[in-house]
């Protein structure tokens, strides 16, 4: 079949395009995502930029968003709301400079503010002599729906400005504009709550927030978790800000909730550039959902005199971040079995590419969720990867169901041994009841040979299929026991290859007992685990004989490790397996530091960042020789947080818990003072 035309093109866009605004906008039950809305909307933008005698009073370019629901009050907004022009990359972010410097004088000198674009609700709030009178939800940009009770329901929305009565004063009338969202973690305790309830969780914060505000019941909306941020004034009576950044810190003043610990103003483009390119591997770490940037130029006036072209003010632009969440069929579950037995399900999709890698098997997490989601084979479904977090399913489209669609369900055998699936009481977890299934040993040799473990090269997941399949090893012990004449015969193996593998595996002897008891794969036992339990009990043979009540007294422990543990060494099969590790001459015995000095003894540091002089490994293996602990994770038990530039979400933590932050002059101030 031959493609469509550009008209032919142009007219399809403009049918889909419509019937997804409504979705949207109006039944709050979109069928695609954001990022396939605009796909289909940029594709008819170019269509018409090439030949604007196909553009039609109707087009979706033509307007500034959808119609207000109809069982809502309607507000025509005193300025219009418009949405703002897209770039998605840097080539597209500097073409936005040099267009808009091609219609400023040349002499003039711009700054720029960058602030989060929240992926919520936009909202528009009305105050008069201080009071907040009228809110209203975007809608076409014109006309919105009045959801002011609603508003009112949400405890960050201040009711009367200033918030505090030193504040300055309020203009006599402000119209400020923000956005309604939640934040991940009151999103996700808001689906236990509607589980728990036999209610449908919600696909994603965004469409739960724009449902939750435009309720007819006001009730309903305050007992959902909104938040809100507010970013720029849309019009007002007195004296107002000059500039976006004197914009957003007035409003930080009157009492608003303002993004300003994310945002920044740039006096230089390149810099600005340069900020927004290290912008997404940030956007992971954020406390609540973000599709991009907002570039806006600081000065009203300027921006102003830019003027709109279509529906795009020129002097804004959304740098938005590549496309985290697509749609696709579901054709079926697989299984993987970990080392423990967990059996775990994985979804096998129709192809489609998200941020540019092409995704075909998605996380499922577990049975359990499949079900509170009712999610079904054949299901139309929205799968979400984000940075190098592995893609999962966030649910499934429902209203695109034609009824051919199956239930899923756990499996009653293991697909590899066929055992029984057994679910034990009280977990979410179903688990293959056979500890000796070729795939746990899979697992488990996997995990034993990683780099988190015992570090061996030479043995990815083929090699290992191969070993257990020839019957030449049948536990993680009998890796030891391989010889070259052992590995020769198998497949893509040579000589020198097998020299390489039996040496990395006798190498592996000279590990720390710490990365032992690592690699024997006690549930909730990694590395940090392995060496508060070494640090207290010395050995991994009086770890083995310790009670709950001895592991859990360790500070950082907690009865459900004590109890893996207690479980793991009692087993017969256990057992074995250690004393045959023992005969192979593994290190069972903590080994102890020598320390330059003990004046860190007792305190606990995490690093995160990087940091000027020092790596990671050199600043830990500093604060080791001084008695001192380094752990991976930010908690209570931390006492220090050693910071470098990029220091990420555990900065956050830190400074949220009131834990004292060291860049790397603080540490070197710490060991002279204590010294």
């Amino acid at each position: 079949m031959s493609d469509p035309g550009p008209a032919q093109r142009a007219a399809e866009l403009r049918e889909q395009l419509h019937y997804h605004n409504y979705r949207y906008h109006v039944l709050d039950s979109p069928v695609i995502t954001d990022a396939e809305f605009d796909e289909l909307y940029n594709e008819l933008r170019a269509i018409e930029a090439e030949h604007p005698e196909l553009i039609t009073p109707d087009s979706p370019t033509q307007r500034v968003g959808a119609e207000p629901r109809s069982d809502l009050p309607k507000v025509r907004h005193e300025v219009p709301a418009l949405s703002l022009g897209n770039a998605f990359n840097q080539d597209e972010l500097h073409a936005w400079r040099e267009r808009i410097g091609r219609l400023l004088a040349e002499d003039i000198e711009l700054d720029y503010t960058v602030e989060p674009k929240l992926d919520g609700l936009s909202i528009i709030l009305t105050y008069e002599n201080g009071v907040f009178v009228q809110g209203a939800t975007r809608g076409n940009g014109e006309i919105g729906e009045d959801v002011t009770p609603n508003l009112r329901t949400i405890p960050t929305l201040p009711l009367h400005i200033p918030a505090d009565p030193d504040g300055p004063a309020a203009p006599r009338r402000l119209v400020v504009r923000g956005e309604v969202f939640y934040r991940l973690a009151d999103f996700e305790d808001l689906n236990k709550t509607r589980v728990e309830a036999d209610e449908a969780p919600f696909v994603n914060p965004r469409n739960a927030a724009s449902g939750s505000l435009r309720q007819l019941d006001p009730s309903i909306t305050a007992q959902r978790p909104l938040t809100l941020a507010v970013y720029t004034i849309m019009t007002g009576e007195g004296d107002l800000p000059n500039t976006q950044w004197e914009t957003l810190h007035l409003l930080h003043d009157l009492g608003f909730p303002v993004m300003l610990e994310y945002s920044d103003h740039f006096t230089d483009f390149d810099a600005l550039a340069d900020h927004i390119a290290n912008w997404e591997e940030k956007r992971s770490s954020l406390p609540f959902e973000i599709d991009g940037l907002v570039v806006k130029i600081n000065d009203h006036a300027t921006r102003q005199d830019l003027g709109v072209v279509g529906k795009d003010p020129r002097g804004m632009l959304a740098y938005k971040f590549p496309a985290e969440e697509k749609t696709t069929r579901l054709l079926e579950v697989g299984i993987n079995i970990g080392r423990t037995g967990v059996v775990m399900p994985y979804a096998v999709l129709e192809p489609v590419e998200i941020g540019g890698v092409t995704v075909k098997r998605a996380t499922l997490h577990n049975f359990d969720d499949i079900a509170a989601k009712d999610i079904r084979l054949g299901d139309t479904v929205v799968v979400k990867r984000s940075g190098d977090v592995i893609p999962y399913v966030i649910g499934p489209v429902t209203d695109l169901r034609d009824g051919s669609e199956q239930p899923i369900e756990p499996p009653e055998r293991c697909p590899y041994c066929d055992s029984p699936v057994v679910r034990a009481e009280g977990e979410v977890a179903y688990y293959c009841s056979n500890p000796q299934c070729p795939e746990r040993l899979v697992r488990a040799i996997e995990w034993f040979v990683s780099r988190a473990a015992m570090d061996i090269q030479g043995l990815g997941e083929r090699v290992v299929r191969q070993l257990v399949e020839e019957e030449l090893v049948k536990d993680i012990a009998d890796l030891y026991s391989l010889t070259v004449e052992d590995l020769v015969p198998l497949e893509r193996f040579a000589e020198k290859k097998a020299q390489n593998v039996v040496g990395a595996i006798s190498n592996s002897k000279r590990q720390p007992a710490s990365r032992v008891l690592t690699a024997l794969g006690v549930k909730d036992v990694g590395g940090v685990t392995a060496e508060l339990l070494l640090d207290e009990l010395g050995s991994i043979d009086a770890i083995a004989e310790a009670d709950p009540d001895t592991i859990e007294s360790i500070k950082g422990l907690g009865p459900h490790t004590a109890q893996a543990v207690v479980d793991f060494f009692n087993d017969a099969h256990n057992q074995r397996i250690v004393e045959k590790l023992r005969q192979t001459g593994l290190k069972m015995e903590a080994e102890q530091p020598a320390h330059e000095s003990s004046v860190l003894q007792g305190l606990t540091f995490v690093i995160t960042g990087t940091l000027p002089t020092l790596s990671r490994t050199q600043a830990a293996a500093l604060i080791e020789q001084h008695g001192g602990r380094v752990t991976s994770s930010v908690s209570g038990n931390t006492d220090y947080l050693l910071a470098g530039e990029k220091a990420g979400s555990k900065l956050d933590k830190a400074q949220e818990r009131g834990i004292p932050v060291l860049d790397e002059d603080g540490l070197q101030r710490l060991l002279e003072d204590k010294s």
